[in-house]
């Protein structure tokens, strides 16, 4: 592709050319890519097309950062990185490009599981694969998800509610008893459970989440810029206050999802 070959020829010339380009490495690059990630889930959740097609741009400029820096030291290219990929994607779906069956999405990532324990190089157990270093709530999500591709989950999503009341009670059971370590504890298994509950209902709880994350910033944002037009700080305004400028704001927000 003529624009993937030029986008390569740029960064090439900015590899010899640019000082800041030419002294990066592996390691440096490292927080830049963590950051640009991010801000491309952020256009993700938004569904801000503009900003998705901006962001893709800068984390497949890292991708490719990252292969020359590879190509440098004589150990791969983005020709390795490319043709590396496209075998695995073969190897994992000989649903498409073999004999194997598999009619639905499910199907597909139970079949996917058991395929990358049979890879030379793959996970040699089922868990392994879910990287150290992942924010604990998507974590969760992948371990639960990798854990149901080998069969190991409820047979009726339902029953999951069961665990998640067991897990709340015995939660306030410890924090009524004042222990913190088994408070932080049951806690944990809490929300574990909770996040349970949104994959078998096929909600994504780190999704969910940043969504309400966002709801709340809105919404504490207008209490606070009126607070700050009638001359009175948060630090001043009762509860009661704040609490009706939160309803105004949560009105307002429905009605303008209402005229969408």
């Amino acid at each position: 592709m003529e624009a993937f070959g030029r986008l390569l020829d740029v960064l090439d010339r900015l590899r010899v050319e640019c000082p800041w380009d030419r002294k990066q490495t592996n390691e440096s690059l490292r927080p830049n890519t963590i950051e640009e990630t991010f801000e491309l889930c952020e256009a993700l959740i938004n569904d801000d097309n503009k900003n998705i097609c901006k962001e893709l741009g800068d984390v497949l400029m890292h991708v490719l950062f990252y292969s020359l820096i590879g190509q440098e030291k004589e150990a791969f290219d983005v020709a390795d990185v490319c043709n590396k990929q496209a075998d695995k994607l073969i190897f994992r779906h000989p649903h498409v490009y073999g004999q194997q069956k598999a009619e639905t999405a499910e199907k597909v990532l139970e079949n996917w599981e058991q395929i990358k324990l049979k890879e030379k190089d793959g996970n040699k157990m089922v868990l392994s694969g879910v990287p150290n270093a992942l924010p604990s709530i998507i974590k969760a999500y992948r371990i639960q998800e990798k854990a149901r591709n080998v069969g190991f989950d409820w047979e009726d999503r339902s029953d999951v509610w069961k665990k998640v009341r067991e897990e709340l009670d015995e939660l306030q059971a410890e924090l009524e008893r004042g222990d913190k370590q088994r408070s932080t504890e049951e806690m944990g298994d809490f929300l574990f459970a909770l996040i349970n509950a949104a994959r078998l209902y096929k909600i994504n709880p780190d999704n969910a989440l940043e969504k309400t994350n966002q709801k709340f910033i809105r919404r504490f944002n207008y209490v606070e810029q009126h607070s700050i037009r009638m001359g009175k700080p948060l630090t001043e305004m009762t509860l009661a206050e704040m609490d009706a400028l939160w309803e105004e704001a949560k009105a307002l927000e429905n009605q303008q999802n209402d005229e969408i």
